[in-house]
């Protein structure tokens, strides 16, 4: 007797795999079309993204380097002034080259730092914001303020006295 195997469905199951391969890198080809055009709408409405922090600080530093050189300097007078404009050219210079070299080894440390930055910031503005609330949202039979009346003393009035001495 010889056994039949029944027919295999591999041939089925690798066509399914094709299938969903081709859906995934459709999907894939999608989504990246869909971001790019974004970007350049984008681009289109509010301009140029911002580079990096190392490169906002690289065109910092050659902004202020162009300014200082232009600068005319009516203190000195016209007999110091070419000899002063030379000394600002050769600190800015100087000053350029010590800022490159940090800048071309560590370019992620300015984004970290401008990271931070922001994180900071955020963080200041809740507490101001939640101060402010606290401020604004008062009233006269607030029980908090009862506490701070008991806390002044015998001062009276609304506001706190302040030592400008």
């Amino acid at each position: 007797m010889s056994e039949e195997l029944p027919p295999s469905d591999t041939g089925k199951q690798e066509a399914a795999d094709e299938v969903r391969a081709t859906d995934a890198d459709a999907w894939a080809t999608a989504c990246a079309e869909d971001l790019a055009a974004e970007k350049a709408r984008r681009r289109a409405q509010y301009g140029p993204p911002p580079g990096s922090a190392a490169e906002e600080l690289r065109k910092l530093v050659d902004a202020v380097a162009d300014k200082l050189s232009t600068i005319q300097s009516p203190l000195l007078g016209a007999v110091a002034g070419p000899a002063a404009q030379q000394v600002v050219k050769q600190v800015v210079e100087q000053a350029k080259a010590a800022v490159e070299p940090v800048i071309e080894r560590n370019p992620d440390v300015f984004d970290h730092l401008a990271a931070a930055g922001n994180e900071i910031l955020a963080a200041y503005r809740s507490a101001v914001q939640a101060q402010e609330r606290r401020w604004t949202g008062r009233t006269d039979d607030d029980p908090e303020l009862d506490e701070l009346d008991d806390d002044r003393g015998d001062e009276s009035g609304p506001g706190q006295r302040i030592d400008l001495d």
